[in-house]
């Protein structure tokens, strides 16, 4: 909830519609992917956005650190 910046009933709530759905098994704040092809079509398109960017930073920090 901290690092979302939301309350922490919130990501309860949000957590809680997601294992029902069968994408995730939630327990006391561990969480547990059951469905990622499904969770990945339930999310907005902003997930793609941030998994590609997410790559290329990464690939950026690897290149540096193969020049090193």
């Amino acid at each position: 909830a901290n690092m979302l910046g939301v309350r922490r009933e919130g990501v309860t709530v949000a957590a809680g519609k997601l294992q029902e759905n069968g994408y995730i098994s939630y327990r006391r704040g561990h969480i547990t992917v059951l469905d990622r092809v499904g969770l990945e079509a339930e999310v907005c398109e902003c997930y793609d956005v941030v998994k590609k960017e997410f790559a290329r930073l990464m690939s950026d920090v690897r290149q540096r650190q193969g020049s090193q």
